[in-house]
């Protein structure tokens, strides 16, 4: 890659630039640019190694996706209603002020979204339209029954733990 630098830009004096030939009549003979950056060519080996964070990513995903795709339909819609609530959990976190980490809504996002994808891969491969898709969605979500979501079912446990041993040592 090449770049231009202020003191690589030469303009020629009119003493040094050479006469006209009879074939060109255009006065520009160019600007040199300097190269900061050995040139690269294609067949030739960079000293740098190659970026495999991306490749372990992937796999990691691909893992993720092999795990949700051996997963019943029934145990996706579980997962799903249960992560949901830790969303709604992270979002009153956030809206009381505490202390959470942000990176964790992109994942769950992310991850609710891997299961929608799935659940609607195999509905298709059942033949199922997006139409009745959608109807079929708002037939599970209004049969679903509202429930706490884990982390809050073992806040809760933790904290009866804690009223038993105090009563206990008391």
């Amino acid at each position: 890659m090449a770049s231009l630098s202020i003191s690589s830009v030469i303009f020629p004096s009119k003493s040094n630039l050479p006469k006209p030939s009879a074939s060109s009549s255009s006065t520009f003979h160019g600007v040199r640019i300097a190269q900061l950056c050995p040139t690269r060519f294609p067949g030739a080996s960079s000293s740098r190694a190659p970026k495999s964070s991306s490749v372990v990513m992937m796999a990691k995903k691909d893992d993720e996706l092999k795990e949700i795709r051996t997963k019943s339909t029934e145990e996706l819609h579980e997962e799903i209603i249960d992560l949901k609530g830790e969303l709604l959990m992270l979002r009153l976190q956030r809206s009381a002020r505490n202390e959470f980490k942000s990176s964790d809504f992109k994942l769950m996002r992310k991850k609710v979204a891997r299961m929608l994808t799935v659940k609607r891969e195999r509905e298709m491969e059942e033949g199922i339209n997006k139409r009745l898709s959608r109807k079929l969605d708002k037939k599970w979500r209004k049969s679903i029954v509202p429930r706490p979501p884990p982390s809050l079912i073992k806040l809760r446990e933790e904290e009866a733990a804690e009223e038993a041993k105090e009563l206990s040592s008391a």
